[in-house]
């Protein structure tokens, strides 16, 4: 991570401020295209910030098929719903579903592209 840092190809920025018909919206003069968006959220996620996206229901989660988000189809959650347990917070734990996330967005793209 600090190598990463130190040649600039790993950078902190702001949360996104909403989803676009083909990307994310940053500020008002900002946008960019992007197809997914995998949100890592943790064991007990803070969803405050995603409000304005549309996705947190009125009990304050975000509904999830897997770790897809079942109201925005570009948003994956990974640490987030019923998968969490005590190993979760490993990377032996967490790579099961973080494999089974990119095929999903593979397979999202694939279906996209295809259409």
């Amino acid at each position: 991570v600090r190598e990463a840092r130190s040649r600039g190809a790993l950078q902190s920025v702001r949360p996104f401020q909403n989803f676009l018909a083909h990307g994310i919206r940053w500020t008002e003069s900002l946008d960019d295209a992007i197809d997914a968006v995998i949100w890592c959220t943790g064991y007990r996620p803070a969803l405050d910030h995603l409000h304005s996206l549309g996705v947190v229901d009125v009990d304050g989660r975000v509904d999830v098929q897997n770790t897809r988000s079942t109201s925005e189809p570009r948003l994956w959650l990974l640490g987030y719903g019923d998968w969490a347990g005590a190993s979760s917070a490993t990377i032996v734990g967490v790579s099961r579903t973080a494999r089974a996330c990119v095929a999903s967005i593979s397979a999202a793209l694939r279906s996209n592209l295809e259409s």
